[in-house]
């Protein structure tokens, strides 16, 4: 059964970073597309950063330059690294796993397996 464990959010201040990880069991990363997407309050979930089966990453224009999408496939554990956190950063924070069509990386409908997210908020 697959599972994906996220961890790393928290409370920061603005300007601040944080680093999310995101185990996953029972597959392995180089087999499906990995992706982290966020959810404000009232908002649609939207795609922040993926790393496709080929190794290349994508991005939201949002968050380029601000954040890291990496992996650690011995370890089957993914990570996002936030930096210069702005209060339009809160919200929930989920690791997603799935067989993506290519170029649709932000589509959250392309992937199968969720995580139960976990909280970032900036103030």
């Amino acid at each position: 059964q697959v599972q994906l464990v996220e961890s790393g959010g928290g409370s920061v201040q603005a300007g601040g970073s944080l680093r999310l990880s995101c185990a996953a069991s029972g597959y392995t990363y180089s087999d499906v597309c990995m992706g982290w997407f966020r959810q404000a309050p009232g908002m649609q979930r939207e795609g922040a950063a993926a790393f496709d089966t080929d190794g290349s990453t994508s991005y939201a224009d949002s968050v380029k330059g601000r954040f890291t999408i990496s992996k650690d496939n011995a370890a089957n554990t993914l990570y996002l690294q936030i930096d210069n956190l702005t209060p339009e950063d809160t919200a929930m924070y989920y690791c997603a796993a799935g067989r993506v069509v290519s170029g649709l990386w932000a589509v959250p409908g392309q992937y199968t397996s969720w995580g139960q997210g976990t909280q970032v908020t900036v103030s």
